[in-house]
């Protein structure tokens, strides 16, 4: 058997990788330091984008947060281009000097929400922990 796993151990026989899990991504705002890799952002307005999948499901949400996920506000999504397709997003946002984390969550057809932190498993399968990006407003 070669599939694919959750699993707890390496004796667990596990559950099978069947489905793509629902995801976010972020393309990360500003300039990346060089040797640092913070992200760096001249204050003021922002779009902040990305794009978001869910396999079979369709992507039903996409939220944002500016505040490493205390709150939470709905991106704006494209239309979907085709089963099983990328969805961008987008949100504006007004960046203040500071240090933010910002945050990226999606929710699919079925109202499975990424998760916060990744459920451990064995081989790591299956990460679609919600994508957080360090970033400096200046």
């Amino acid at each position: 058997d070669q599939t694919y796993r959750y699993k707890q151990d390496a004796q667990d026989p596990g559950e099978p990788v069947d489905l793509i899990r629902v995801r976010a991504l972020m393309i990360p705002p500003g300039i990346p330091d060089f040797l640092t890799r913070t992200r760096l952002l001249d204050a003021g307005p922002a779009t902040l984008e990305g794009r978001a999948w869910a396999g079979r499901l369709d992507v039903d949400r996409v939220e944002v947060s500016v505040n490493n996920g205390e709150s939470w506000e709905d991106a704006s999504l494209e239309e979907p281009v085709g089963k099983y397709a990328w969805r961008a997003w987008s949100r504006d946002w007004d960046a203040t000097p500071g240090n933010h984390i910002l945050s990226v969550r999606a929710t699919d057809s079925e109202g499975n929400i990424q998760p916060t932190d990744q459920p451990w498993n064995y081989q790591g399968m299956g990460n679609n922990m919600v994508h957080r990006v360090n970033i400096v407003v200046r």
